[in-house]
């Protein structure tokens, strides 16, 4: 494949997996983003610990959503419920429809679901060919397209280009329908352009189209896309809680620490500048923070720790003191997560 001079930040622990059929089969035609959004979360709840029920409060913040009201969850819901996969290819005589979802329920800010036995084998246990998505990328998304275009280009893995009739991408989109989107202009102002700006903006792909012709009237696009370079794996919930943890023991203990050097400022300046260190590293904590500078920063915290242990601890010889400290000793601190 292309590649281009991006560097792309995977999430493993907030992915979901579909097959490549499965994202060539039209699955999110005609749905609206709040209803691509819920799907793709069923599938991620599912994928994480095989449970078939959600809460709105945890699926408002994984897309960030204000508010998701009970009557649009409602309407989304009904929607899903009646969602089929359409695959066909009538050049060989063949199409399917059948059904993704057994039945959807609400109570309460509970979602709960059932998927269809013919689905499963798209979303578990996958061996064969598949796409992975990354819902800390795919959320940023404002528009329905962008997840069609995006899931279509990672299906085609391996291609770096493909050449759709206009007629076909309409289908893609699910807009054949809508008159103003017969325009080939309007078509690209107000889907395929939305779609390839967002994809660029937010994905490892970049984007573009050329104009097929015949005569002066488009018939189709060369879709064209490339893939990013280098792949990093990002922080882990786990390495985020630690860095957070020491980070506000520190913070909370400042005035403890600096009573124990009371007037021996030069001491004390020493003091106050590891502490500032530790500090700063907050500012480091991105949302594209890779694992193996989330790594480096907790070794640099942890140097710090023992720095600031061994500053303390020289302090109170000198000032001969012997009772319990105030502040949390850092290296029983350290022993305990080492």
């Amino acid at each position: 494949m292309r590649k281009n001079d991006k560097t792309v930040v995977i999430n493993y622990e907030n992915i979901i997996q579909k097959s490549n059929e499965l994202s060539m089969a039209k699955l999110s035609h005609g749905l609206t983003i709040n209803q691509v959004q819920l799907l793709a979360y069923a599938i991620y709840s599912t994928q994480q610990d095989g449970k078939t029920e959600f809460h709105k409060a945890d699926f408002e913040k994984k897309f960030e959503l204000e508010k998701y009201h009970t009557a649009r969850a409602k309407e989304d819901s009904s929607k899903l419920s009646r969602l089929q996969v359409t695959t066909g290819n009538l050049d060989k005589d063949s199409f399917s429809y059948w059904n993704v979802f057994l039945g959807m329920e609400y109570e309460r800010g509970l979602f709960k679901f059932e998927w269809s036995p013919k689905f499963l084998p798209h979303i578990l246990n996958l061996k064969e060919k598949y796409i992975t998505n990354d819902l800390t990328i795919t959320s940023k998304f404002k528009s329905s397209f962008t997840w069609t275009l995006y899931d279509y280009m990672k299906g085609h893995y391996g291609y770096w280009h493909k050449e759709v009739s206009k007629v076909d991408l309409l289908k893609l989109f699910s807009v054949e329908d809508v008159p103003s989107y017969k325009d080939s202009a309007q078509f690209k102002r107000g889907v395929l352009d939305v779609a390839i700006r967002e994809i660029n903006q937010h994905t490892e792909l970049e984007a573009w189209y050329i104009d097929k012709k015949k005569g002066r009237t488009i018939a189709g696009f060369d879709l064209h896309w490339s893939i990013a370079s280098k792949q990093e794996t990002a922080a882990t919930e786990n390495q985020l809680k630690e860095i957070t943890t020491i980070i506000d023991a520190v913070e909370a203990d400042i005035w403890n620490y600096l009573d124990v050097l009371d007037e021996v400022d030069i001491e004390k300046l020493q003091l106050m500048n590891t502490i500032q260190k530790v500090l700063k590293c907050r500012v480091e904590m991105t949302t594209t923070l890779t694992s193996t500078k989330a790594n480096e920063i907790l070794q640099r915290l942890k140097g710090y720790l023992r720095s600031l242990q061994s500053q303390l601890d020289d302090a109170r010889r000198k000032k001969d003191i012997t009772s319990t400290p105030s502040y949390v000793p850092f290296y029983n601190w350290l022993e305990e997560r080492e």
